[in-house]
């Protein structure tokens, strides 16, 4: 086990690092600390190392864009409708950053933070831990909130991720880490096969929240229990999938913390448990191929969001964080 950290650059006046990690087995996980971000997971193979995951061109290009790769979303990742937020007598009215709505915690969101770190190294596994104390106010929401973000590697090819948070008032938290899966680059995802261990799902409206509660998979593009080839799902006649063009979907997972989901393409698989009881299924909808990511064209990659489930209605106490109570995620992957 190895690993190297390198200065690369400056935001906001702060210190930009890249940390790379190595196992006895020569998995290589790239970590930067803007945005406690996942850059690249580079898994061997007989063509040679192989990114598992989408990356922009260049680590410098992930402070010039907000284009979410890898990073840590939040305070509450996803959308909350109408912005305001009824918090006992008082009112917390968000940012106004998607029409009337609020997402991925407002115009400055965790995954743009310079984070601290520390790294504690032994044998048979590397953690990288990231710090961030995001203050009251910031992004309209109330309480200091201590967050940490630890990845931890070990020689098994098994990368975890954790998040732990505690706020000094009531809030809103519901993060998540916004890594896009492709195993099969540079081809797209079509090829790729995705189980989920979801009996149910929630539709979508025309602003992409869901408008109903919890519905059986049973018959429909939804139902990933026995796997399902991303292209089959796309490419269905499913109203759903037309309108939001491809996958972009909350499910509700049957034992996520025993077997979550899985990703399989023709030479590389990952296999995903977590805590979370819910993931968000989103198939790189909006990439063009413009902008920073000019590397990224459509159903480039698969993000696989695990998180507190969206909320239907203006009920967010499933996402409320109660002063002094502390928040626990953990996500683990298992990549082949």
């Amino acid at each position: 086990m190895d690993i190297k950290v390198e200065k690369y650059g400056q935001y906001h006046e702060q210190n930009l690092y890249e940390f790379t990690l190595v196992n006895d087995q020569g998995l290589v996980v790239k970590l930067l600390n803007y945005g406690a971000t996942l850059e690249q997971v580079l898994m061997p193979g007989q063509a040679g190392r192989q990114n598992l995951v989408l990356s922009l061109p260049s680590r410098l290009d992930y402070s010039k864009e907000r284009n979410f790769l890898g990073g840590t979303v939040g305070r509450v990742v996803g959308r909350i409708r109408g912005h305001i937020w009824h918090c006992g007598s008082k009112d917390v009215v968000l940012a106004m950053n998607e029409g009337k709505n609020h997402i991925h915690g407002g115009n400055d969101g965790l995954d743009q933070q310079v984070y601290n770190f520390r790294i504690n190294k032994s044998p048979e596994k590397i953690e990288v831990i990231f710090t961030f104390l995001d203050p009251a106010g910031h992004n309209s929401y109330p309480g200091n909130l201590k967050l940490e973000v630890k990845y931890i590697m070990n020689n098994d090819n098994q990368l975890k991720y954790q998040i732990r948070a505690k706020s000094d008032e009531t809030t809103l938290f519901n993060p998540t880490n916004h890594t896009y899966f492709a195993l099969d680059q540079p081809n797209n995802i079509f090829d790729t096969t995705l189980i989920i261990a979801a009996d149910y799902f929630k539709p979508l409206d025309k602003e992409h929240l869901p408008y109903e509660g919890w519905l059986s998979v049973d018959n429909t593009a939804f139902d990933f229990r026995k796997g399902q080839k991303l292209a089959n799902v796309i490419n269905s006649t499913d109203k759903q999938i037309i309108s939001e063009g491809g996958l972009n979907h909350p499910f509700l997972l049957t034992n996520g913390d025993k077997f979550a989901a899985k990703l399989e393409a023709r030479n590389h698989r990952v296999t995903m448990t977590t805590t979370a009881p819910s993931m968000v299924v989103y198939t790189a909808n909006h990439f063009d191929g413009t902008g920073v990511a000019k590397n990224i064209d459509k159903f480039a990659g698969i993000a696989l969001e695990c998180q507190y489930p969206p909320v239907s209605g203006n009920d967010l106490s499933a996402i409320t964080l109660l002063a002094g109570e502390e928040f626990y995620l953990e996500n683990i992957w298992n990549f082949e």
